[in-house]
């Protein structure tokens, strides 16, 4: 069986900014990838109505993963009811036991808006709930073997909430698949007129390469990357594994 990752973001469109370049850079090395985006994207549109937005966004969302070559999962709430709780984290501690993956991909702690960052807490603790059989899941599986390691992506801006400077551990070259990357996001059309009046994109395409372009700068050696964090391994691996950078960014020493 191969190794298996799985990113975790808020909505429809968020991996393939931040976590898809790092997901197609794994599965061409033969490793199996996991998708889901926790929130239906319901919130995004100026023209549909909610149910609307979430039927067309939930179908845009599987086109992406298909185009990465990912296992889509379903999301599990609307748009700004992502909230650290008890039941979502029943059912993203389903999810991550159910793939039981080696590397886990999600949001930063430290971003622009609450979906990214409740998310991220999420991911996290169903993934140190991997291991904890007396944490009951929903649906209720068992505790999965193995260690897990969980990375964080760079937020939006690459600075936190507050401005503040927020530096990756190591960068991961997208170069050689950024027009993949980018063939996954432009299934996303309906973001085009949202992103452009709620933030200011206008082209969510470009925005993306231009991020990309500007981790490819910071690491003063590609021309397109991803920036990536490790959480700290306590209560997810028995030792402080870093299969991404391993992998990877196996060139640029531990920070």
């Amino acid at each position: 069986m191969p190794p298996r990752v799985l990113a975790i973001a808020a909505h429809p469109d968020d991996i393939e900014y931040v976590m898809a370049g790092a997901l197609l850079r794994l599965a061409d090395l033969g490793w199996e990838t996991h998708y889901c985006n926790l929130a239906t994207g319901s919130g995004g549109s100026l023209e549909m109505d909610g149910p609307t937005t979430s039927r067309v966004r939930l179908e845009e969302a599987r086109e992406a993963a298909r185009r990465l070559g990912a296992v889509f999962h379903p999301p599990i709430a609307d748009d700004m009811e992502v909230i650290y709780s008890v039941p979502l984290l029943r059912k993203v501690a389903a999810l991550v036991r159910e793939v039981n993956p080696s590397i886990v991909l999600t949001h930063s702690p430290q971003d622009y808006m609450e979906d990214h960052t409740e998310t991220c807490r999420l991911a996290v603790t169903a993934s140190f709930c991997k291991h904890v059989p007396n944490f009951i899941s929903d649906p209720r599986l068992p505790r999965a073997e193995g260690d897990v390691t969980v990375y964080h992506a760079m937020p939006h801006g690459l600075c936190g909430p507050l401005h503040e400077p927020v530096t990756p551990d190591f960068y991961v070259e997208t170069t050689a698949v950024i027009d993949r990357k980018l063939e996954a996001l432009k299934a996303h059309q309906s973001q085009q007129n949202w992103l452009a009046a709620s933030q200011g994109m206008n082209s969510y395409l470009q925005a993306m390469i231009d991020s990309s372009a500007e981790n490819g700068r910071r690491s003063g050696r590609f021309q397109y990357a991803e920036g990536w964090r490790r959480h700290l391994h306590y209560g997810f691996s028995l030792t402080a594994v870093d299969p991404l950078r391993e992998l990877l960014a196996a060139d640029q020493p531990a920070v």
